[in-house]
């Protein structure tokens, strides 16, 4: 066995030099171990080989990868093209059905009835909407009256959803203008719900009519007592004189583009008439989660109007100077109250004394102050709502009703409130309706009414003062021939 291995390894040690060795494995892919190469040289048996044999050709790799790469640019067109024609499809599709869309049947093929297109239908339908609802600001709200100025005073009057006669609004829409309130203020109109809204625009549309015809009336009579009266109307409130370049443009509405006239001049002082907006908005819109309900099953309108108050005070606050919130169903304009306040400083707020005589409340039908202290006010008394009904809701275990007036007593009566805003009064009261007696006479009604600048009905008799109101004013003859009720 000796003998047959020695010829073997002088073979193997003859054909296989060192150097050729190392260029054979690296060409053929031979494998071997650095360790058994050293044990096996050294103990003196036949060193082992592992051989891996490749393809005669140059090599595999760089035409698998090139046939790889056509694959992909061929997939790739292929989804290019398919999305190419996909686009062109759309397109001519587009095409073709604006190309139907804008084709007018002839009337000789379709019948009569159906000659108006539905494009022509939608867009007559959209004109109609437009017309009959103009929005107020910010695609909100609704436009009854657009003024002939911006106005630096706001009058805000909520209407309960209590309110079942329609008379109570129109004698406050009509005492409001004839008072002159806005002759320099802004009136919106707070509904308790969007039905509401509905209801009653007509009957403002139709008070908004009679003052301008009211003002056409006065403009063309020259009867010089007209004004002898507070119930009157004053036609010099709405004239004023003042430079052109002064008369800015309303903030309700879509804005107009006025023409500037180069030849005049911009000193040049105008007597146009000058009267306020009237826009209207429900509560919906400025609080469109309710967001007292979580705390009060049924929110009654005296209790959601706080929460619709820092909403639109927001949007408006740099716009107006002084603020005015009024209860539309009690309150009746006999003056401008609003001038009470045009001389305080903008964190003021003035209040009345509640009515009874045993009560030392807040009347919360009226409140006026200027506009940051108002802004200041309702988002406090909104928080004061919220807090009071927890407060109860802890004491008897269910969700209770708090009063508005105990809530913004309460408020007033803050340490912390008052430092925030300028608390003027309640120094005096609202005079009701039904005491002054006067006004069934005319003589007397002057000097009864002329120290008040608003009144508020009873709650017992206010149909009577209501038609005794109604009936001072058809007593005047101008006037008599402008409203409906005359």
């Amino acid at each position: 066995m000796q003998n047959l291995k020695r010829p073997i390894r002088e073979e193997s040690d003859c054909s296989l030099p060192p150097q050729p060795l190392v260029t054979t494995n690296q060409r053929m892919g031979l494998i071997s171990s650095p360790k058994e190469t050293k044990n096996t040289t050294s103990s003196g048996r036949g060193m082992g080989f592992l051989l891996v044999f490749f393809p005669d050709h140059n090599d595999v790799s760089p035409a698998t990868t090139t046939l790889f790469r056509t694959r992909s640019s061929r997939l790739l067109l292929s989804k290019a093209q398919s999305t190419i024609s996909i686009c062109i499809l759309l397109l001519f599709l587009t095409l073709f059905l604006f190309t139907l869309s804008t084709f007018e049947p002839s009337s000789s093929v379709f019948p009569a009835a159906s000659t108006r297109s539905h494009r022509r239908f939608l867009l007559a339908r959209t004109v109609s909407v437009a017309k009959t609802r103009r929005h107020a600001l910010q695609r909100m709200g609704t436009l009854f009256l657009r003024g002939t100025k911006r106005m630096q005073d706001l009058v805000i009057a909520h209407i309960p959803s209590d309110t079942a006669a329609e008379e109570d609004l129109r004698l406050f829409m009509r005492l409001l203008h004839r008072s002159g309130v806005t002759s320099r203020s802004d009136v919106v109109l707070l509904f308790s719900s969007p039905s509401s809204a509905a209801r009653l625009t007509s009957l403002i549309d139709e008070e908004n009519d009679s003052f301008l015809k009211l003002v056409d009336v006065h403009r063309n009579s020259n009867s010089s007592n007209q004004n002898d009266n507070v119930l009157g109307f004053n036609l010099n409130r709405f004239i004023k004189k003042q430079p052109k370049k002064e008369m800015s443009e309303p903030i309700w509405g879509k804005k107009t583009h006025r023409v500037n006239d180069s030849a005049t001049n911009e000193s040049t002082e105008s007597t146009e008439l000058t009267h306020g907006s009237v826009v209207g908005f429900d509560v919906t819109e400025l609080d469109p989660e309710n967001s007292l309900s979580g705390f009060i099953e049924h929110v009654p309108m005296s209790l959601r109007r706080w929460a619709c108050y820092p909403m639109l005070l927001g949007r408006v606050r740099r716009n107006y100077k002084h603020v005015m919130l009024v209860d539309a169903k009690t309150s009746l304009f006999v003056g401008d109250p609003l001038t009470r306040i045009r001389n305080r400083s903008p964190e003021s707020v003035l209040f009345f004394s509640s009515t009874s005589k045993h009560s030392n409340k807040i009347n919360p039908a009226v409140l006026l102050g200027g506009a940051k202290g108002m802004r200041r006010l309702s988002s406090a008394m909104h928080t004061e709502i919220v807090r009071a009904t927890m407060q109860q809701q802890q004491q008897h275990k269910r969700k209770g009703f708090v009063s508005e007036s105990v809530v913004l007593s309460q408020l007033v009566g803050n340490v912390h409130t008052r430092k925030n805003i300028e608390v003027i009064g309640p120094s005096e009261s609202i005079a009701e309706a039904s005491s002054v007696a006067e006004l069934r006479t005319r003589n007397s009604a002057a000097a009864s009414i002329k120290s008040h600048d608003i009144i508020q009905r009873g709650s017992s008799n206010h149909l009577d003062i209501m038609a005794i109101i109604m009936k001072r004013i058809c007593s005047y003859e101008l006037d008599s021939s402008v409203y409906s009720y005359c």
